[in-house]
């Protein structure tokens, strides 16, 4: 019996990794091909084979087999669980300030959930072959504690589908905080523009100079009079100010600002 099964972790710079483990399964024996062999989750598997605990050196080979593939399955839930560690965090901070990095991280994470759903899949197709083909090289004794690699299987399958709606719902999330943001900004710019608005207007019309007389003297009605009017600046000034405060009292009054 040939069995492909993906093993998951995180390498020591927290990335994920993935690799392909190839099983021979016969009556007596097992061979396993690795792609690397620095790094694997079969720990806690060499130890009870050193130290005799539990079953695995008493039962024949597709106990043994059963006891690597649970081992593979299992350690994709500490995997799952950093990557939902991550998302949590995300969340935390996307609520507070967000940034164009976190939602390139939040890119990230979702790539991985893809990645990790990819190798989870074909998983449960391999141990639900197991149970179900009557194979000579898988006993019924051993088909009892695939059904608990197969419950797990599935359960990996919700969290990665729990963590993929999370992980959408934070990127609804980010844009409806950008958007907020967008419009306080805009808010505040508006308030800005509106207090500055009658005051250009005035300035706008005092600066085109219109001279209330000839240079003869001879008077010019409705030619701005107020040009040569005494403190006529400092009461511009004033009136522009005064004007300003009563907008602002007026937008604070609507809570505007």
């Amino acid at each position: 019996l040939f069995i492909i099964a993906q093993m998951a972790y995180h390498d020591a710079e927290e990335n994920l990794c993935n690799e392909q483990v190839s099983m021979f399964l016969g009556n007596n024996f097992l061979i396993t091909i690795q792609e690397e062999p620095d790094y694997d989750v079969f720990l806690s598997v060499r130890e009870r084979l050193r130290s005799g605990r539990g079953m695995s050196r008493k039962s024949k080979a597709d106990y043994l087999a059963y006891a690597l593939l649970d081992s593979i399955i299992d350690n994709y839930y500490p995997v799952l669980e950093k990557i939902g560690a991550d998302i949590d965090s995300l969340e935390d901070l996307l609520l507070q300030r967000p940034t164009r990095d976190m939602v390139q991280t939040l890119h990230e994470q979702k790539r991985n959930l893809t990645h990790v759903r990819r190798l989870v899949w074909p998983m449960r197709d391999v141990i639900n072959s197991m149970l179900h083909d009557n194979s000579v090289f898988v006993a019924n004794t051993t088909k009892v504690y695939l059904r608990d690699c197969y419950d797990h299987v599935v359960q990996l399958m919700d969290l990665v589908e729990s963590y993929r709606e999370v992980s959408s719902g934070l990127m609804e999330l980010y844009h409806s905080s950008v958007g907020l943001r967008t419009n306080e900004v805009m808010r505040v710019l508006t308030v800005i523009t509106s207090v500055f608005i009658p005051l250009t207007f005035i300035v706008g019309v005092y600066g085109m100079n219109f001279a209330p007389h000839t240079e003869q003297g001879k008077p010019l009605p409705m030619n701005m009079p107020e040009l040569y009017q005494p403190y006529g600046y400092i009461i511009l000034m004033g009136l522009m100010i005064a004007i300003a405060i009563v907008q602002l009292y007026i937008f604070r009054r609507m809570k505007w600002l």
